[in-house]
């Protein structure tokens, strides 16, 4: 995890496609933004105007039923933001404008590499101020139904995410791994990973308004003994690799990059955004934090001098 400076985009750069849900067409466009900016969503009329933006935080969480939906007190903005935002934390975008003509993120080919393919195509470029992390000083830990939990804990290299899934299913069971989340191995490991569903779930899900958008093209396919996309399998363990992606994505609404390792068994969206908001509300549990660069695992960390770090709130008293 390299880069003592905030980034942000070269140039803007358009994708578009379907929403996954809504399936209607939509255009998003990421424009490069100023230092301490972070993530910015704003909703664009069919006019061309601005009809409102949100900030990408935890807070503004409003649904995490079947993805992630950001909005604010007058209704959601933007829904199945996580694949962007996975792609935007692990490619270690700090401050971007994200324009969007619909009420979804497009799905893409239901993974994260399309909007990689984006981002590589701008470019980034260092802006004045130092990167800040959020450090996390504790562990915190929330449980769910049936054995599922999330927790977050401190890791001075970075940021870490262990998965484990187990599904009663003869193509998927127990999966698990873990990953250290850097550009490099974003990019290899898991901006591929698409997300699936079972086939025996469809009249439900459209019955309820969801997956109307859904296709072969954009999600992996699973009948009872079988996956019906005629690619197959992108990767053996694709779907562990896909909830490692949606978690990337779900942590980046902390602000800031974290420093810490996140471990989560059975989880999913709602469960991402239970532990982050946990950990947001401990003000023992975290401190934001400059440095040059976090100390990668087998290497010492480095010193944490004056000019070097400065940390922020999060009293431990």
């Amino acid at each position: 995890m390299k880069g003592a400076k905030q980034t942000t985009l070269r140039e803007p750069i358009a994708v578009s496609g379907v929403g996954v849900h809504s399936g209607a067409p939509v255009t998003l466009t990421l424009n490069p933004a100023d230092d301490d900016a972070g993530i910015i969503f704003q909703r664009i009329a069919a006019d061309g105007s601005l009809e409102r933006e949100i900030r990408a935080d935890v807070r503004a969480v409003t649904a995490t039923e079947f993805a992630t939906v950001l909005g604010d007190a007058s209704g959601p903005l933007c829904s199945t933001a996580e694949h962007l935002l996975a792609a935007l934390r692990g490619l270690h975008v700090d401050n971007v404008t994200v324009e969007v003509d619909g009420p979804e993120v497009p799905i893409m080919d239901g993974s994260a590499a399309a909007f990689v393919d984006a981002i590589d195509q701008a470019g980034l470029t260092d802006r004045a101020l130092p990167r800040r992390y959020i450090e996390v000083l504790k562990t915190v830990r929330v449980a769910g139904k049936d054995g599922a939990f999330g927790e977050l804990k401190p890791y001075t290299h970075g940021f870490r995410v262990d998965a484990e899934i187990q599904f009663d299913h003869p193509l998927i069971g127990k999966q698990a791994l873990a990953l250290d989340i850097e550009p490099t191995t974003f990019r290899r490991e898991l901006s591929r990973a698409r997300t699936f569903g079972f086939m025996k779930d469809v009249s439900k899900l459209w019955s309820a308004g969801y997956a109307l958008g859904a296709s072969f093209e954009n999600t992996l396919v699973i009948s009872e003994d079988r996956v019906l996309n005629p690619d197959g399998l992108r990767y053996p363990d694709e779907f562990v690799r896909h909830k490692i992606l949606d978690a990337v994505g779900d942590l980046a609404l902390a602000g800031q990059p974290l420093l810490a390792a996140y471990r989560t068994v059975r989880g999913g969206h709602k469960l991402n955004h239970a532990v982050l908001s946990a950990l947001m509300a401990d003000r023992t549990a975290w401190r934001v934090v400059e440095m040059a660069e976090p100390a990668r695992r087998g290497r010492t960390r480095p010193d944490i001098a004056a000019g070097q770090v400065a940390a922020y709130g999060a009293d431990k008293s």
